[in-house]
C-alpha cells in the first residue's frame, strides 16, 4: 500500500479541493461571497474589452471562478473588479514564466510539507519504539492546513484562479486528448484552489485518521498464543502478525502446507471474523499475555481459563471519526459536496456511479463459476470462505515458505541491507547500471511498525521511502514480497516526479496507476530470487490468479463503497449500529457474488480489510490497478520492460482514460482480463 496516497495525498486533495477561510467567529460572521453575477458580467466585459476579444473564453472561465471563491474579507466588488483587470494575464510568454515560476515554489512548499509530515509521523510509522501520547500529537498536525488561508490572504490564490481555471473532467477526458503537457499543467495547476475550508475542519481530518493509524498498527496477534481446541499450537512462539495484511498473507503461505496447512487457515479465519465481530478479547489484541482459543473465543493464563472482555467498538468508531471529519466539510465543495464523490470523480477521477457499474459487471461474469470449480480440484476439497487469497496458480504455491525464508532472511537481514540491493534488483529487471542506481538512490528503506508502505517525495531533492517489516531473524518472505510491491511503487515515484515536463503534472492520474506497476513488480519477486518459471501454462496461470485476485479485490471494494454510502444515510449512527450494518453489507455482498461459487451464504469475510478503517474508499484503487496492470503487461509483450516502464510513467498526472490511452493505446477495460481467463480455461481444461 502507498501510505502517501491517504496521508500526505489527502492533505494535498484538502489542499486542492479545499481551501481555508478566516477560523474567528468574527471573521466568519462577515465572510461570505459578495460578488454577484452582475458583477462578473461586468469584470468579463471589463477584460474583454481591454484586450479586444482575445482570450475570450478564458477570460469568463477565469472571472467566474475567481468570483466563486472571493470573500467580503478579500474586497469589496469594486476591489474585485481591479485585481482582476490588473492580473489577468493575457500575453501566452508571460503566463508560461508565471506558470513556472509557481510550480518552482509549489515544488519547496509541498516538498517541504512532505518532509514534515514524515518526520512528525516518524514515531507512529516507523518500528523505533514504543509510542508515547505526543507522538500521536505531533502526527495529526497538518503543517500545510493553514496554507491555502495565507494564500488567499496575500491574493496568490486569486492570481492562480484567474489565469489557470479548472475544468470539469469531462472536459479533461475530451479537451485532454489534445493537449500537450504544459497545456495539462495548466489545468493541475487549476485544481489547486477550487473550493474554501476552514482550517481546523482540515486538521480534524488529520486528528481522526491519525487515530485510525495507529489502532490498525497495532492490531497485532500473537500467533504463538493461538490454541486449537485440544490445546495445542499450531504457530512459532514468536510469529506475531498484523490485521489483515499478514492474517491474509499467513492463509496464503499454507497452501503449500499439507500437514496442517488447512487447520491453520481455519484458525486464521476464526480469528478474523471475531475480529470483524469485534468479539475478539481486547487483551489479546498487541499482547501474547494470555493463550486464546478463537474457535471457542476462550483465554486462558498459565493454563487456567480466564474471563476477558471484549474489545469495544473501536474499529467502527474509527470509521465513524473518519465519516464525520470529511463530512463537515462537504458544505464548501459545490460540485464534490460528499467525500464518496470527491474520493471518486474528484481525486481517481472516474466517478463511483461508473466504478461500482463496472465492478458489478466483473463480479457478475459467469466465468467465476468456472474458475472456482477448478479451484476446488486443484484443492481436492470444498471451497471454504478464505479461499477468496487461494495462492495456488502463482510459482510459489509449490515452494515451501521455509526455503524461502532463508533465502530472504540471509539476504536481508535488516532494512538497510534491502536498500543496499534497490539497485541490483532493478538491473536483474534490465535496467543499464546508472540508470539503476539513480533510481535507487531516490530511495531511502525504514523499518516499518506497521505491514509496510512506500512514501513518495514531493520534490526532486528529497527520496522517497519504502518502509518494510523486518523482525530481529530478518526479512522473511512475506516481508520480502510486500517490499518488492512497494519498491515498485516507489520506482513509479521516482520516475513520475523526475521524468515529467512539468511539476503540476508529477505523478499519475490516481494511486490505481501507482498501485498497477507495484503489483508488476510484486510478481517479479522470484525471478529476482533467482526463481524460473519453465511451466508450459505459466501465462494462463497467471491470468487465473489475476481474474481471481480481482474478484476478490472488487467485491470488498464494493463493500467499502456500500458502507459510505450508509454511513451518509445514517450520520448519526452509533459505533454498535456501523458494526452490524457493515456485517449486514458483507453478508449481502457475499451472497449476491460470492455464495453460488463457494456453496456457503452469510460470511462476513469481506469486511476484514484494515484499509476501511484508516484509508476510506481507498480500495478501489486495487482493483482499478489490477485491470490496468493485466493491460499494460500485455503491451509490455515482446517489448524491453524498462523503457516501457521509463515511458509509461513519465506520462504524467493525466485523467486516467487520457492516460491509458497514452500508454497502451486503449480505454480501461475488463474485457482483456475476462477474455483471457476464458481462453486459460480452455487450455488448462
Amino acid at each position: 500500500m502507498m501510505k502517501k496516497s491517504f496521508l500526505f495525498v489527502l492533505t494535498l486533495v484538502i489542499l486542492a479541493f479545499t481551501q481555508c477561510t478566516n477560523t474567528t467567529m468574527e471573521k466568519q460572521t462577515v465572510d461570505q461571497k459578495n460578488i454577484n453575477d452582475q458583477v462578473i458580467e461586468k469584470v468579463k466585459k471589463a477584460l474583454v474589452d481591454k484586450f479586444e476579444n482575445e482570450n475570450e473564453e478564458l477570460i469568463k472561465r477565469g472571472v467566474k471562478h475567481a468570483a466563486s471563491l472571493w470573500r467580503s474579507s478579500d474586497g469589496t466588488p469594486d476591489e474585485f473588479e481591479s485585481f482582476c483587470l490588473e492580473n489577468f494575464i493575457n500575453d501566452a510568454n508571460e503566463k508560461q514564466m508565471v506558470f513556472d515560476k509557481i510550480s518552482k515554489n509549489f515544488e519547496s512548499l509541498w516538498g517541504h510539507q512532505n518532509k514534515i509530515i514524515l518526520d512528525l509521523n516518524e514515531n507512529m510509522d516507523l518500528n523505533n519504539g514504543p509510542y508515547h501520547k505526543v507522538d500521536a500529537m505531533f502526527a495529526a498536525y497538518s503543517p500545510g492546513a493553514h496554507f491555502s488561508n495565507d494564500f488567499y490572504s496575500n491574493k496568490i490564490a486569486f492570481v492562480i484562479a484567474l489565469n489557470f481555471p479548472p475544468y470539469s473532467l469531462d472536459e479533461k477526458n475530451e479537451l485532454g486528448k489534445s493537449w500537450n503537457s504544459l497545456d495539462w499543467g495548466y489545468a493541475r495547476m487549476g485544481d489547486v484552489f477550487t473550493a474554501r475550508v476552514p482550517a481546523k475542519l482540515s486538521q480534524a481530518i488529520g486528528v481522526a485518521n491519525t487515530n485510525a493509524g495507529i489502532y490498525i498498527a497495532e492490531y497485532n496477534v500473537y500467533m504463538g498464543h493461538l490454541l486449537n481446541n485440544e490445546g495445542a499450537k499450531l504457530f512459532p512462539e514468536d510469529m506475531v502478525l498484523l490485521s489483515h495484511w499478514n492474517l491474509r498473507d499467513e492463509i496464503k503461505s499454507n497452501y503449500a502446507n499439507k500437514e496442517n496447512g488447512l487447520e491453520k487457515q481455519d484458525m486464521i479465519y476464526s480469528v478474523m471474523k471475531h475480529i470483524i465481530n469485534q468479539t475478539i478479547p481486547e487483551k489479546v489484541v498487541n499482547s501474547g499475555d494470555y493463550d486464546w482459543n478463537p474457535i471457542e473465543n476462550k483465554a486462558y493464563k498459565d493454563g487456567n481459563e480466564v474471563q476477558l472482555t471484549a474489545e469495544p467498538d473501536t474499529r467502527y468508531q474509527r470509521i465513524i471519526d473518519n465519516f464525520l471529519t470529511v463530512k463537515a466539510t462537504d458544505e464548501y465543495y459545490p460540485e464534490y459536496n460528499t467525500f464518496i464523490k470527491r474520493a471518486f470523480a474528484g481525486s481517481k477521477e472516474i466517478p463511483q456511479e461508473e466504478v461500482e457499474k463496472l465492478f458489478d459487471e466483473y463480479l457478475s461474469s459467469p466465468v467465476v463459476k468456472e474458475v472456482g470449480e477448478l479451484i476446488k480440484k486443484r484443492l481436492d476439497r470444498e471451497l471454504r470462505p478464505y479461499d477468496i487469497w487461494y495462492d495456488g496458480f502463482k510459482a510459489r504455491s509449490s515452494i515451501s515458505e521455509e526455503s524461502l525464508n532463508k533465502i530472504t532472511q540471509t539476504n536481508y537481514p535488516n532494512p538497510k541491507a534491502f536498500e543496499a540491493d534497490l539497485g541490483n534488483i532493478l538491473k536483474k529487471l534490465g535496467w543499464e547500471k546508472q540508470r539503476a542506481e539513480f533510481i535507487a538512490s531516490k530511495v531511502s528503506v525504514d523499518p516499518a511498525r506497521g505491514s509496510g508502505h512506500a512514501w513518495g517525495a514531493e520534490m526532486k531533492a528529497e527520496k522517497a521511502h519504502l518502509r518494510t517489516r523486518i523482525s530481529g531473524k530478518g526479512m522473511d518472505y512475506k516481508g520480502y514480497n510486500i517490499a518488492v510491491h512497494e519498491f515498485g511503487h516507489n520506482v513509479e515515484q521516482t520516475i513520475s516526479l523526475h521524468n515529467v515536463d512539468n511539476y503540476m503534472i508529477n505523478g499519475v492520474p490516481n494511486t490505481a496507476f501507482t498501485e498497477a506497476l507495484a503489483f508488476i513488480f510484486q510478481k517479479r519477486d522470484l525471478q529476482l530470487l533467482g526463481f524460473t518459471n519453465e511451466n508450459p501454462d505459466k501465462e494462463y496461470l497467471e491470468n487465473l490468479d489475476q481474474y481471481w485476485g480481482l474478484f476478490e479485490i472488487m467485491g470488498v471494494s464494493i463493500v467499502d463503497m456500500k458502507v459510505w454510502k450508509w454511513l451518509y444515510e445514517n450520520p448519526d449512527a452509533t459505533a454498535a449500529q456501523l458494526k452490524e450494518a457493515v456485517a449486514g453489507i458483507a453478508k449481502e455482498v457475499w451472497n449476491k457474488y460470492f455464495a453460488d461459487v463457494y456453496g456457503t451464504k452469510d460470511e462476513p469475510i469481506l469486511a476484514v480489510y484494515s484499509h476501511m478503517i484508516n484509508a476510506p474508499l481507498y480500495l478501489a484503487n486495487y482493483s482499478f490497478g489490477t485491470i490496468i496492470d493485466f493491460q499494460i503487461e500485455r503491451y509490455f509483450a515482446g517489448k524491453k520492460f524498462p523503457q516501457e516502464v521509463e515511458r509509461i510513467w513519465s506520462i504524467g498526472r493525466l485523467t486516467p482514460q487520457v492516460w491509458m490511452q497514452k500508454a497502451v493505446n486503449e480505454n480501461i477495460s475488463i474485457q482483456p482480463i475476462i477474455e483471457a481467463t476464458k481462453e486459460a480455461l480452455e487450455h488448462i481444461k
